[in-house]
């Protein structure tokens, strides 16, 4: 039994149509029942996909009793219900999406597969905090629990494991999102970088590890002269709270006090969401070189914690995070102090706190942000 959730419009229903199709050109006979949309137009969807089959059938169900009708018709290997909250039982008091209704049907649906041997993928609708709607019952009842996470407006989509029975939750998988349906990215990194012949102010390269995939992506920063008493912070994929750390870091312990005063806006490539404070340093870089207007230097990236003293604290996963950076062909890269083993060919400058790190920006402009500033007053 495996949970599905995600919001509404991240590609829910186009994903498992399609894992329903790949099963049914198996040969494994594949029953794909919709409680939100009708057949015909679940069955428009699979022609612009081309999830079509002989052994996948389709239906349009929101009774529980109909439903286990259709699994005595088909008798298949691979049931797909979309989604558990549309789906009632009439001997079951309360409308669907109540807790006892979705208690009876992932309970009757738990009985049937363990019956039949079945496979069965559910469907679970999100709160708008991003937990899954219903009790928390339904989550210890299956046995996989993952989340479909990605931005509506953009391509990328992430399936997170969140709970596995029979395996780890480390790994990732990436898809792309697309007119044609969903593919699969076994080398997303290219969708977080900004190619470009030479380097621009305010941009930094990191590597975060998404489960134990690492992925290289981009952070961008852009500072202006505010228009109001209280300069804007604004930020996208990145978590304020952290880039408002990173600001307090380098105005007290980095000396750039040209930030105070301006509008700060921040943001990441491809619609990548960055959490992990690996991500730290290559923030205040990019707020650095902004502030300065000084780009930083070519084929770079930046991995480190950065605390509020200003030191640079070691991460997890720095060799796969620096073995992916040289395989994209990138030959620098600042790291904590004691990184490990390094890829042949690539350079690592080992920093301890952000006065190092801000070295590898040219000296003859890394001052001009903070001496216009004190002109200025």
């Amino acid at each position: 039994m495996v949970l599905l959730a995600g919001e509404p419009g991240v590609g829910k229903s186009t994903l498992l149509l399609d894992v329903s199709a790949k099963a049914a050109s198996e040969e494994h006979r594949t029953l794909y029942v919709t409680g939100e949309e009708s057949a015909s137009q679940v069955r428009l969807r699979a022609d612009r996909i081309g999830a079509i089959d002989d052994h996948l059938y389709l239906a349009a169900e929101t009774d529980l009793s109909a439903v286990l009708g259709h699994l005595d018709a088909v008798k298949p290997s691979l049931l797909v219900l979309d989604s558990v909250q549309t789906v009632a039982s009439p001997e079951i008091d309360g409308a669907p999406g109540g807790m006892a209704q979705v208690r009876e049907v992932a309970g009757a649906l738990i009985r049937a597969s363990k019956e039949r041997g079945m496979s069965t993928l559910l469907v679970g609708h999100v709160t708008k905090d991003g937990a899954i709607a219903g009790p928390r019952l339904l989550e210890h009842l299956v046995d996989v629990v993952l989340q479909f996470e990605g931005d509506r407006h953009a391509r990328l989509r992430l399936v997170r494991g969140v709970k596995n029975r029979y395996g780890t939750t480390d790994e990732v998988g990436c898809f792309e999102l697309h007119d044609e349906g969903i593919t699969g990215l076994a080398d997303p990194s290219g969708l977080f970088l900004t190619r470009r012949a030479e380097p621009v102010p305010g941009t930094c390269l990191t590597v975060t590890l998404e489960g134990r995939r690492p992925l290289v992506a981009e952070v961008q920063a852009l500072t202006v002269d505010s228009q109001i008493p209280s300069p804007r912070r604004t930020t996208s994929g990145l978590e304020t709270s952290r880039v408002s750390m990173m600001l307090a870091v380098l105005e007290q312990r980095g000396r750039i006090t040209a930030l105070g005063k301006r509008d700060i806006y921040s943001a990441t490539v491809g619609g990548v969401k960055l959490s992990e404070p690996a991500a730290d340093l290559a923030v205040a870089l990019a707020l650095a070189s902004a502030a300065s207007d000084t780009p930083l230097p070519k084929n770079l990236v930046a991995i480190g914690e950065v605390g509020l003293a200003g030191e640079v604290r070691r991460v997890t996963g720095v060799q796969r995070r620096l073995a992916e950076a040289h395989r994209l062909g990138f030959t620098h890269a600042l790291v904590p102090t004691d990184p490990g083993r390094i890829p042949a060919g690539m350079k690592v400058i080992e920093v301890a706190d952000m006065g190092d790190a801000l070295r590898v920006l040219p000296r003859s402009r890394r001052r001009e942000a903070p001496r216009a500033e004190e002109e200025r007053r």
